[in-house]
């Protein structure tokens, strides 16, 4: 792949991220630190390695850029690009796919030395993005309210606000006490593939319809393959986590009502991590779903709960806050939309698969025609029918009128020679 190369006061090239760039990639995360949103994905996909533990894993970074290389799981784990200039890493920027499908890219962070005539290189980086990769559709990202100078370059880059988070934290004494309280779950039942769907629907009415759009997920998205749960073992391994999760099952509707994923760390050293999803109309399982969490934490060491709410959840920050949780940050979710020009030129509309952009406009079945259109059909056979009766019984008349004319023709001259005959007689 050819490098893009900017000309501007001093020479800027933007490339794929190599092994030399580690130690350098180090340096700019220590003058920048990460904003630690600590918040996993409601979907079953693999997160990606972190800019700022490059260096940790530099031993398997050949393992890792070798199953880039074809379609896994472990394919976009390290999607990030480097700006050189001079022959010097002035930023680095990482992505990912937050879907199976692709359509929808996730900016996890980017890093930038800008000063002096290294102004600009954020944005750089950001539409090298956009113009190399073709299968997003629409990028997010989540950055710090507070944060103000790296707002300004997601707006300036087309970034408008999608929704507001609230990152909270729940004491160990306060998940002591919730703990206390028995939760009454009889239909709460461990996660599998098969309830994928039951998953997928959850996820899809508890989203307001932009946001749904925005992140368009699907039933593959809420799936594990093996390679997926053995990287994650490996990754829980690592780390010194444990990963529980289960939902609840409504019997009469036959539907998921509530969901909620907890990582919880076996050394201490980290606090416990808590993902949840409750149907709008069941938001009474809040105080259930987290009486629960906090009675599978007391078997690890005494931690603080942290999750998340979003702005067009009321209900959760109201219990949050009626349980005396503190809120501990700020951020906002940020969108934009990506339109690619194309050439006019049959190669190209070949290869685009419009199946895949277009899923949601596939008909399901073959259409069930509507009265009136059965109408219309009985009324054209109808018509026709009637047509070819008419023209029918026209021709049946004339053959009939024709029949007479000639039965008259013929009487009248056979009378004519009779009486020729009758006077050749008497002559």
């Amino acid at each position: 792949m050819k490098p893009l190369t900017r000309q501007n006061k001093s020479q800027v090239v933007i490339r794929p991220l190599e092994y030399r760039d580690l130690e350098a990639i180090k340096n700019l995360c220590r003058e920048t630190p990460e904003v630690q949103h600590n918040h996993r994905d409601v979907t079953f996909n693999l997160s990606p390695i972190s800019l700022s533990q490059l260096p940790q894993i530099s031993r398997w970074y050949w393992p890792i850029k070798f199953l880039s290389l074809f379609p896994n799981p472990c394919k976009y784990l390290l999607t990030s690009y480097v700006a050189e200039v001079d022959g010097q890493i002035k930023g680095a920027v990482q992505v990912f796919p937050s879907n199976r499908t692709r359509s929808s890219w996730r900016v996890e962070r980017i890093v930038t030395e800008e000063t002096g005539t290294n102004r600009g290189i954020g944005s750089q980086l950001l539409r090298y993005c956009f113009e190399k990769i073709w299968e997003a559709r629409t990028w997010l990202l989540e950055v710090n309210v507070n944060d103000k100078e790296t707002m300004a370059l997601y707006r300036q880059n087309g970034f408008q606000p999608l929704a507001q988070i609230t990152y909270w934290t729940i004491t160990p004494q306060q998940l002591q006490e919730l703990a206390l309280s028995q939760s009454n779950l009889p239909n709460l039942l461990p996660i599998s593939n098969a309830d994928a769907q039951l998953l997928y629907q959850l996820d899809t009415v508890s989203m307001p319809p932009l946001v749904r759009q925005v992140f368009d997920r699907h039933i593959p998205d809420f799936q594990t393959s093996f390679v997926s749960s053995l990287m994650e073992g490996v990754r829980q391994w690592l780390n010194h986590t444990e990963l529980v999760s289960g939902y609840v099952f409504e019997p009469q509707r036959k539907a998921a009502i509530g969901y909620f994923q907890v990582q919880l760390c076996r050394d201490g050293t980290q606090p416990h991590i808590a993902q949840l999803t409750v149907h709008p109309a069941y938001t009474w399982l809040y105080p259930e779903l987290l009486s629960q969490m906090a009675t599978l934490a007391q078997d690890f060491p005494l931690q603080s709960l942290q999750l998340a709410s979003v702005d067009y959840q009321p209900e959760r920050e109201a219990y949050l806050e009626n349980i005396k949780a503190q809120q501990i940050e700020h951020s906002l979710l940020m969108s934009r939309s990506v339109w690619h020009k194309l050439r006019e030129s049959k190669s190209v509309i070949s290869d685009l698969q419009f199946s895949e952009v277009l899923q949601g406009l596939q008909p399901v079945r073959k259409p069930v025609p509507s009265r009136s259109s059965l109408l219309k059909i009985m009324q054209n056979r109808h018509g026709k029918g009637s047509n070819s009766q008419f023209k029918t019984n026209n021709n049946y008349y004339w053959e009939a009128t024709s029949e007479q004319v000639n039965s008259a023709s013929e009487s009248s001259s056979s009378n004519s020679q009779s009486g020729d005959e009758d006077d050749n007689g008497k002559i």
